[in-house]
């Protein structure tokens, strides 16, 4: 296929020797299966966003460091050179994150290198060798939905003991490799202690995981693993190997404002009424 401009530098390089072929494209980011050597990885090329998009990431940005004072004043002011800092930040929070979270011991894909604007990294392979499917495009049994749930709630704790929430976790940004779910996209990782929002951001994808595979396992939607690691977390509690029970003990006479108990709950009943449905259908048949 003919080379994308964004991974010709990288050829010239060296750092890849070939572009195969297109994995996937988004608003944010188009992914390409390369050869580096003898081995077959994926590249992440950014896309430069508009205004708008900085807009809708503001709940996100609040927290991070960034690497500068001159960069910093410059993102403040919204300046050209400001806006070209901050696009440059939201990419490199991405990089940051999967070095962070793999030395962390958290299923993401493995980093290969950042160059000239594009990540290359660990292409996730099923079982027989083709790109990795993601979790949202899976049938799964009730037990396989059980150990992913056991499994994805593991590494959003490690996660959060690192101090980030993913920010966005669904069965979409979660692919199925030949050992098992691997959690991918982190350009909207949030920092846990520094970000106003963090809490409603961890419930809400816990509860996006939970929902998801309690399609096919309906007693996980009866779990409130994401209020647990969340308490035990404010209260210095919480460690990468603790025993999470997906009991809370909710204090009703204190007034949800996020109203992320609500949400939880709706996306929860949707769920059973997904399942019920399936459960009608195959008692049709």
């Amino acid at each position: 296929m003919k080379t994308p401009a964004g991974l010709q530098a990288l050829i010239d390089d060296g750092v890849i020797d070939a572009v195969l072929r297109p994995l996937k494209s988004g608003k944010e980011a188009s992914v390409y299966v390369v050869r580096a050597g003898d081995e077959i990885r994926c590249a992440k090329v950014y896309k430069d966003m508009a205004q708008r998009s900085f807009q809708q990431r503001v709940q996100y940005q609040e927290g991070r460091k960034v690497r500068g004072s001159r960069e910093a004043r410059a993102i403040g002011k919204a300046t050209k050179y400001g806006r070209k800092q901050q696009e440059t930040a939201w990419k490199n929070t991405e990089v940051d994150a999967l070095y962070q979270l793999r030395d962390a011991g958290v299923r993401v894909p493995e980093p290969h290198g950042y160059v000239h604007g594009v990540l290359v990294m660990e292409l996730v392979a099923d079982a027989e060798g083709s790109s990795a499917p993601r979790l949202g495009e899976v049938a799964l049994s009730p037990a396989q939905a059980r150990d992913y749930h056991r499994f994805l709630v593991r590494q959003i704790v490690k996660m959060l003991c690192t101090g980030l929430v993913h920010g966005d976790l669904s069965p979409y940004n979660v692919l199925v490799g030949a050992d098992g779910p691997v959690v991918i996209d982190f350009p909207q990782v949030v920092s846990a202690a520094g970000n106003n929002a963090a809490r409603t951001m961890l419930l809400r994808d816990v509860n996006n995981i939970t929902a998801y595979l309690g399609t096919s396992a309906p007693e996980l939607l009866d779990t409130w693993y994401g209020e647990e690691m969340w308490a035990l977390f404010e209260a210095g509690d919480l460690h990468p190997d603790t025993e999470l029970t997906g009991h809370f003990e909710h204090d009703e006479s204190i007034p949800d404002i996020d109203g992320v108990r609500h949400a939880i709950n709706d996306a929860r009943e949707e769920a059973l009424i997904r399942q019920q449905g399936r459960d009608a259908a195959a008692e049709a048949d």
